[in-house]
């Protein structure tokens, strides 16, 4: 994978097509790998750009696991392609990235499309998380995976296509932990849901119905504070776009194409 500096850390990302520049951010594993076919559907209509989190996949660590430092990264690397403003398209941690590039980094941003996420935590999701990265420090990665499994899929999809939710938990089970830890934290800290009215670019908020990770009273906290942001809320979990891949597509092919 091709890597630049950005932000002080060494960003691995992938890019393919060619069009309008999408940027696919991932959720709080923060590899980029994990939209899995979202990446080839993209990119047949978009120059798709797919970046690692800092201190994830193929990226350089480190010390800093902030989301304004993710951002930055991000920023950076979309400048330092020379793609111009690009649509950001952000699945829950990834949406809350989205949310400080288009507050920080506006130069960088065309739209942005907020999947599954959240702009300040609630009880549930400080309870939820705190379990979490209990289980991740006591009983480890494997367990941890186990976990957050019930967290992601909807019960449906958990009971009619365990295979796949298998072969997910399978994936997410390694890992340092103290990595997974360290970004738990980053995410419980983040709160920019009084900076929202300030988002001037077009918005998507998407969220599944049956999400159990980011519920959707949360999109819609979101959406109720952007000025002219679009609520949309489709069948399924927080891993929407693995749920109904084509659905998700669609729903955000359609708002990109407005814009």
């Amino acid at each position: 994978m091709p890597t630049m500096t950005a932000a002080g850390v060494e960003l691995a990302y992938t890019r393919q097509g060619t069009g309008d520049p999408v940027v696919l951010v991932a959720g709080l594993g923060g590899e980029g790998k994990g939209w899995g076919s979202q990446i080839e559907s993209f990119a047949q209509d978009f120059d798709t750009i797919v970046p690692d989190h800092p201190g994830t996949g193929a990226s350089g660590h480190t010390e800093s696991y902030t989301l304004e430092h993710h951002a930055r990264a991000l920023a950076d690397l979309i400048t330092g392609l020379g793609t111009g403003p690009a649509h950001i398209v952000g699945s829950s941690t990834g949406g809350a990235i989205a949310q400080i590039m288009a507050l920080d980094h506006p130069a960088t941003v065309c739209s942005i499309s907020l999947v599954s996420s959240w702009a300040r935590a609630d009880d549930f999701f400080r309870h939820q998380f705190a379990v979490r990265k209990d289980t991740l420090l006591r009983l480890g990665s494997a367990a941890y995976a186990e976990t957050t499994a019930l967290f992601l899929f909807s019960p449906t999809f958990f009971r009619d296509h365990y295979d796949k939710v298998r072969a997910w938990a399978d994936s997410a089970s390694g890992g340092d932990a103290s990595v997974m830890a360290a970004r738990i934290d980053m995410i419980m800290a983040h709160d920019q849901l009084d900076r929202l009215p300030g988002i001037s670019c077009p918005t998507l908020v998407l969220v599944g119905s049956a999400d159990g990770c980011t519920p959707p009273h949360l999109s819609e906290e979101v959406a109720a504070a952007i000025p002219d942001a679009e609520y949309v809320e489709i069948d399924g979990g927080h891993l929407i776009y693995k749920e109904d891949p084509a659905e998700f597509h669609r729903v955000v092919r359609e708002f990109i194409d407005r814009h």
